[in-house]
C-alpha cells in the first residue's frame, strides 16, 4: 500500500494529483475534522462527472442526511452541464431501495406471512406506534416493566434500539436478553427485566413477519441476511455501482463495514473518508475501530494531519482537557509542536468568579456576549453556536427569549423533540379535533387557548383567552360560537379585526364538518387542507408575510410553522399508509384517533431534513453538543452551556439497552463493571470536546453556574478538566 501525508488541498503534488483525478483508484483518507476530507470527496465526485460517467454507476454514502449538503451543492454547479441525479444514500437508504426492487425475490424466504404483497416501511414513530401495540397489554396485564420508572415513549425507544442494535452488528435477536443479564451487576432482580425485553423484540419481530411491516432493524436484518447474499442482488449492486464515495465512515456500523469490504473489491473505483476524531454516533452502533480495516481493500492511504479550520489555540485547549481525562492527545500534540507557542487562554472566555452563582444569570451573560460579538466584532449570527448537554423547553424559551429580546435572530435544533412539543403541530392538531366531533377527542380549553393564538394573526395570550372563554362551548355544537354574537367591551377588547379572521377560521371548519361529517377524509389530507387554504394565508399565523403584530419574543416565526406543518403532515401520511395493511386496527378507531393519540404520547418524531440554506447563515444556533456534531459544521464561536453540569459527562438512563454492551467486540458473559462505565464516560467527554475543537475557529466561551437549574451545586467533570488545564499552563 503507498502512503503519504497530505497536509494542504491545494499543494497537491503532481502525483496525488494525478490519483485523485484518476478514473480506476481505490483511496482510503483519514484525518481530524476539518482538514480537507470531505472536500476532496467533493472534488472526487466533480472529477467523475466532468470525465462523463454515469451517473447511475455513482453512489455516495453517508451515516445521514444532513451530511448530503456539500454533495447536493456540487450536483447544482452549472459548469458540470447536464447530468443524471447521482444517488446519495445511507445505509439504511439503500437498504430499502433493494427491498423494494428484489420483494418478489425474498418475502416468503424472509418469513413474512404475505410476501405477494408489497412491504411497509416504518418510520420512527410508526414503529413505536406499533411496538406500543405489542408492549401496553404486557404492561398492563402482566406488570411488565414494574421497576422501571421512565416515560413510556423512552420504554418504547429503548426496546427498538436493541433490535437496531442486533441487526447492525449482526448480533442474533435471540442473544439481546442474554447479553444484558449476563454484564448486569446491579440488583439481581432487575435480571428479570431483561428477560422481558427479550419476549417484546421478539413478538414486536414476529408480528411484523405478520404484517408485512418492516421498522429499521428489520430492513437492515432482510437486506443483509436475505438479499445481500443473492447472486442477482449483488450482481445488481456491484455492476450498476461501480464508482463509490463513502464519507464518514467512522459512523457508520460493522455490518456496512462488512458489505463495503467486498463491495470496494468488485468496484472500479473507491473514495473512503475515515475520520480519526469520530465515533459520536457510538449509541446508534457506531465502530470506528471495525472502520479502519477498510483501508486494506485500498491502493492508496492519505493521511492529513493538518486542520485547516481549527485555530491552534483552540486545539490546545482540547489537548490540555485531554491530558486532565488521562487521555492519549498525541494526535493533537503532533501538529501543536510545528506551530508556534499556542495558548488556549487566548480563546477561552468565561464569566467573572461573581457574575454567574445561578443558571438565569449565566443565559444573561451569554446573550450578553452573543450580543456583543455581532454588534462590536460584527460576527455573523450563523457563525455562533450555543451547545449544551442537552436542551430542554425551558432552556430553549429562556436563552431564544433572551436574544430575541436583543433583536438577535436565533433558531434551535433538537431531532428528538416530539411534535407535540411544537406549537405549530399542536395548533393544527387542536384544530383537527376541533373540526371532527363525532370523534369525542374535546380538546381542553388551554389547548383551545394556545392554537387560536398560533393560528390567528395578531392574537396575544391574554386576547386568546378571553376569546376562548366567550366562543367556546364543549358542551353545545357546534364547540365553536359566532365572533358575531360577542358584544360590548369584549369585543372591543380583542378587537374586530382579529374577531373577523377567528369567524374565517370557524365557518372553514364549519364547512368542513358538513362536506365531511363522517370524516371520511384522511387526517393528512385535512391537515394539508388546514394548512394551504386558511394558516397559511395573509392574516394567520403560518403566512410569511404575517406581521400583524411582530411575533413576540419566543414564539415560533411563519418559516418554522411552515415546516413543523410539513413534518406533520408528512408524519401523518405515513402512519396512514401503515394502519392500511394491518387489519383490524382501522376498524376499532378512526386513523385520525389514532394518530393524535400517538403525537399526544410525544412519541419520538421522525428525522425530516431541515433546509439550511435559508437560516444557517442568519440565527445563533441553540442545539445539543451531539447534534451539532452530526451536523459537521463550522462556526467561529462555540458557547458550551453549564459546563459545571455532570450531562456532559453521563449516559443518558437505559436500563433497558446497553450501546457497549450491545457490540460486536463485547465478550458475551463479561460483567460491566463501574471501570468500564468510568472508561467509556471519560473517553466519550474527550471525543466531544475534540470534535468541538475541531469545528471551531476562533474562540470558546463556557458558561458557568454555582447552582444548576434546580438549585443544586455541581462540580462536572468538564470544569475540572479546564480548571485542572489552567492550572498547569499557569
Amino acid at each position: 500500500m503507498a502512503t503519504f501525508e497530505a497536509t494542504e488541498l491545494d499543494i497537491l503534488n503532481p502525483e496525488q494529483q494525478a490519483l485523485l483525478w484518476s478514473p480506476r483508484v481505490k483511496m482510503f483518507v483519514q484525518g481530524p475534522p476539518g482538514s480537507g476530507k470531505t472536500t476532496l470527496a467533493v472534488e472526487r465526485l466533480r472529477y467523475l462527472l466532468r470525465q462523463g460517467m454515469p451517473t447511475t454507476a455513482i453512489l455516495v454514502l453517508l451515516p445521514q442526511r444532513l451530511l448530503a449538503t456539500p454533495y447536493y451543492q456540487a450536483l447544482r454547479d452549472p459548469t458540470l452541464g447536464p447530468a443524471g441525479a447521482v444517488d446519495i444514500l445511507t445505509f439504511d437508504g439503500l437498504a430499502r431501495r433493494v427491498i423494494r426492487l428484489f420483494w418478489p425475490l425474498i418475502g416468503e424466504r424472509a418469513g413474512f406471512a404475505h410476501p405477494t404483497r408489497p412491504p411497509v416501511f416504518l418510520t420512527v414513530e410508526t414503529a413505536q406506534y406499533f411496538m406500543d401495540h405489542i408492549v401496553a397489554p404486557l404492561i398492563e396485564r402482566e406488570r411488565y416493566f414494574e421497576g422501571i420508572t421512565i416515560e413510556r415513549s423512552r420504554l418504547l425507544s429503548q426496546l427498538l434500539d436493541n433490535l437496531n442494535k442486533a441487526a447492525l452488528t449482526g448480533i442474533p435477536l435471540s442473544e439481546v436478553a442474554e447479553r444484558l443479564k449476563s454484564a448486569w451487576t446491579g440488583e439481581a432482580a432487575h435480571r428479570r427485566v431483561f428477560d422481558q425485553v427479550g419476549e417484546c423484540v421478539q413478538r414486536f419481530r414476529s408480528y411484523c413477519l405478520a404484517h408485512n411491516l418492516l421498522d429499521f432493524s428489520l430492513q437492515i436484518h432482510t437486506f443483509v441476511q436475505h438479499l445481500y447474499p443473492q447472486p442477482a442482488v449483488q450482481a445488481y449492486l456491484f455492476e450498476r455501482y461501480r464508482h463509490l464515495i463513502v464519507d464518514n465512515l467512522e459512523e457508520e456500523t460493522p455490518i456496512m463495514h462488512d458489505l463495503l469490504s467486498e463491495w470496494v473489491r468488485h468496484c472500479e473505483s473507491a473514495f473512503i473518508v475515515y475520520d480519526e476524531s469520530g465515533g459520536h454516533r457510538i449509541f446508534l452502533g457506531a465502530d470506528p475501530h471495525s472502520a479502519v480495516r477498510l483501508s486494506d481493500t485500498c491502493a492508496y492511504r492519505w493521511e492529513f494531519s493538518r486542520p485547516l479550520v481549527a485555530s491552534p489555540d483552540v486545539l490546545h485547549l482540547a489537548y490540555q482537557i485531554g491530558l486532565s481525562l488521562n487521555r492519549d492527545s498525541a494526535h493533537i500534540l503532533h501538529w501543536l509542536d510545528e506551530t508556534a507557542a499556542p495558548d488556549f487562554r487566548r480563546i477561552l472566555h468565561a464569566p467573572g468568579d461573581q457574575e454567574c452563582r445561578f443558571h438565569p444569570q449565566m443565559l444573561d451573560w451569554v446573550a450578553e456576549q452573543i450580543e456583543c460579538l455581532i454588534r462590536r466584532e460584527g460576527v455573523s449570527p450563523g457563525e455562533i453556536v450555543v451547545l449544551a448537554p442537552f436542551v430542554d423547553d425551558a432552556l430553549r424559551f429562556s436563552l431564544l427569549e433572551r436574544l430575541v429580546a436583543r433583536a438577535i435572530p436565533a433558531r434551535s435544533h433538537r431531532p428528538s423533540r416530539a411534535l407535540w412539543d411544537e406549537p405549530a403541530a399542536r395548533c393544527m392538531l387542536t384544530l383537527t379535533q376541533l373540526a371532527h366531533p363525532h370523534w369525542q377527542m374535546q380538546p381542553p380549553k388551554f389547548d383551545v387557548i394556545l392554537a387560536l393564538m398560533q393560528a390567528v394573526a395578531g392574537l396575544d395570550l391574554v386576547r386568546a383567552w378571553l376569546l376562548t372563554e366567550v366562543v367556546y362551548r364543549p358542551h353545545q355544537t357546534p364547540w365553536l360560537s359566532s365572533f358575531r354574537n360577542v358584544q360590548g367591551d369584549t369585543r372591543e377588547r380583542i378587537t374586530p379585526s382579529v374577531g373577523e379572521r377567528y369567524e374565517v377560521l370557524r365557518e372553514w371548519l364549519l364547512n368542513y364538518q358538513h362536506t365531511c361529517p363522517a370524516g371520511e377524509e384522511m387526517v393528512d389530507h385535512f391537515l394539508g387542507r388546514l394548512f394551504g387554504e386558511v394558516l397559511s394565508h395573509h392574516g394567520y399565523g403560518f403566512h410569511h408575510y404575517v406581521a400583524i403584530p411582530p411575533a413576540a419574543p419566543g414564539t415560533s416565526h411563519a418559516l418554522d410553522n411552515a415546516r413543523v406543518a410539513a413534518q406533520l403532515i408528512e408524519s401523518a401520511r405515513k402512519f396512514r399508509q401503515a394502519l392500511e395493511m394491518v387489519p383490524g386496527l382501522s376498524d376499532a378507531l378512526p386513523p385520525g384517533v389514532r394518530f393524535i393519540q400517538m403525537v399526544q404520547r410525544r412519541l419520538l418524531a421522525a428525522t425530516y431534513l431541515p433546509d439550511e440554506r435559508d437560516t444557517s447563515k442568519k440565527a445563533v444556533l441553540l442545539a445539543p453538543a451531539y447534534s451539532f456534531l452530526m451536523t459537521n459544521r463550522f462556526v467561529d464561536y462555540q458557547f458550551w452551556l453549564d459546563v459545571s453540569s455532570m450531562g456532559w459527562w453521563e449516559r443518558i438512563y437505559q436500563p433497558l439497552t446497553h450501546p457497549y454492551v450491545l457490540r460486536r467486540e463485547w465478550e458475551v458473559g463479561r460483567p460491566w463493571n463501574d471501570e468500564d462505565e468510568f472508561n467509556t464516560r471519560q473517553e466519550a467527554l474527550y471525543r466531544l470536546v475534540v470534535g468541538l475543537a475541531y469545528r471551531c475557529r476562533r474562540g470558546i466561551y463556557i458558561g458557568i453556574s454555582d447552582l444548576n437549574e434546580q438549585g443544586y451545586e455541581q462540580r462536572g467533570p468538564l470544569l475540572r478538566a479546564i480548571q485542572s488545564a489552567l492550572r498547569r499552563v499557569r
